[in-house]
């Protein structure tokens, strides 16, 4: 608990009505400057050593800290109206309730506010509930003396580092100078670089949290080169410019903040529409051809793969195909790791809804260190000798090599190629239920 000192005794806090909302507000004096706002805060908050967080909570436990109001829904019961709700921190969320007839206090509440709140943790169906016993909103200056970051949920990797990494790779893919100059610029715009350090991938599936939406480009990036590298049939270049510029409509499609939620253009068009929207101003800065930017473009409105999950159109290139399964892949699999978060080896996962299955964390094989080639075998070590290798049957011819047909008939050389063995496609339709 810090004190003001003696010399500087400060009116107390104030608790204000919001008019017809019916929500009690803390609200902190302004008349000694904004440090005495800081100084109310930690004595009123301990917000510079938040001693509640979600991750915490367990059935039986008393709760009396500040959270993020994530959610909030007015039902009805048989007893009367009640709120649903969700409280949020750095660690997780929790879902909370304010029964009646305590819940008519409350007439309106907004998700995305900071709240005190003071309550106790129960169970409902075998997970960690809170009982909201009362509940007050914060003013804007208790809000500006919190450190936001035991609130937000945030990437574990550093936004610049991220955002510089992804620019060297680009200087290092890009060999082509206008898909080059097209990607930094988009990577050092002025409204894109400080937004993309912020800004989540999601508002709830996969890396929905702060600096999520770098972190998800950053590896769908780096996935691209990892297939381009084993394809060398795709157009490098493409496949990871198509990488960095798949999401960026998200920055306006999604509020980022306390509580993320969805911009009315976001709603009304969606993150392809929005992107495909602004890049058309940097395209022409750039001087890419108009061939490539077409195909970038394709790349961005098929890469949800489907019509069914929001795709305008189905990807039509291998580079928009190679896209869409790599974004898929970083997505899904980021899904399964929060899944499987806390659960042991050899358990399984909660049921998952978005991923309609329970998830099993299977045991890790082992992993002993790997024999040095140029050491002597193991039973020369022991002075044994080791035997030869037995003598091949002379008498037994070796099999003839399978030769593939090629084009009409004639046989074709063997090889891995972006479709199979040469000659012979092996690229199927991507249905959902495909083997």
């Amino acid at each position: 608990m810090i004190s003001p000192g003696p010399s500087k005794q400060l009116a107390e806090p104030v608790i204000k009505d919001a008019g017809e909302s019916g929500v009690r507000f803390l609200c902190l004096p302004f008349q000694r400057g904004r440090e005495a706002a800081r100084v109310y805060a930690k004595q009123l908050f301990m917000s510079a050593n938040k001693q509640c967080f979600v991750e915490e909570l367990k059935p039986g436990d008393e709760a009396a800290d500040i959270f993020v109001l994530s959610a909030a829904r007015l039902n009805q019961s048989k007893n009367g109206p009640y709120w649903l709700l969700e409280f949020k921190d750095a660690t997780g969320s929790i879902p909370g309730k304010i029964w009646s007839p305590q819940s008519r206090n409350y007439r309106d509440l907004a998700p995305g506010a900071l709240v005190w709140i003071k309550g106790r943790v129960g169970s409902w169906r075998d997970k960690p509930d809170l009982v909201v016993d009362e509940l007050r909103m914060l003013d804007e200056a208790a809000q500006q003396a919190l450190d936001m970051a035991l609130f937000l949920p945030a990437s574990k990797r550093n936004p610049d580092d991220m955002l510089r990494e992804l620019t060297d790779l680009a200087g290092d893919t890009l060999t082509h100078a206008p898909w080059r100059k097209l990607i930094l610029a988009l990577l050092a715009d002025p409204d894109i670089a400080p937004a993309l350090r912020i800004a989540p991938a999601a508002k709830s599936l996969h890396h929905a949290y702060a600096g999520g939406l770098l972190e998800h480009t950053l590896s769908v990036a780096r996935l691209c080169l990892r297939i381009a590298d084993h394809y060398p049939a795709l157009d490098r270049q493409a496949l990871f410019a198509g990488a960095v510029c798949h999401d960026l409509g998200k920055l306006r499609e999604l509020r980022p903040g306390p509580a993320v939620d969805y911009t009315t253009p976001g709603r009304l068009i969606g993150h392809i529409g929005l992107f495909t929207d602004m890049l058309g101003g940097f395209v022409r800065q750039a001087g890419l051809e108009e061939e490539l930017a077409q195909h970038l473009e394709h790349m961005v409105l098929s890469h949800h793969g489907s019509h069914e999950f929001g795709a305008p159109r189905l990807p039509a290139s291998a580079e928009a195909l190679a896209l869409h399964y790599a974004d898929m892949l970083d997505a899904k699999l980021k899904q399964v790791e929060d899944a499987l978060a806390g659960v042991e080896e050899g358990d399984w996962s909660d049921y998952n809804a978005p991923l309609e299955r329970f998830l099993y964390r299977a045991p890790a094989s082992p992993s002993p260190p790997l024999r040095d080639p140029d050491a002597p075998p193991a039973d020369a070590e022991a002075g044994g000798r080791s035997e030869p290798p037995a003598p091949r049957n002379a008498d037994v011819p070796l099999p003839a090599p399978r030769v593939r047909a090629g084009k009409g008939g004639r046989p074709g050389e063997q090889g891995l190629s972006l479709f199979g063995v040469q000659g012979e496609s092996s690229l199927r339709p991507a249905g959902r239920h495909q083997e």
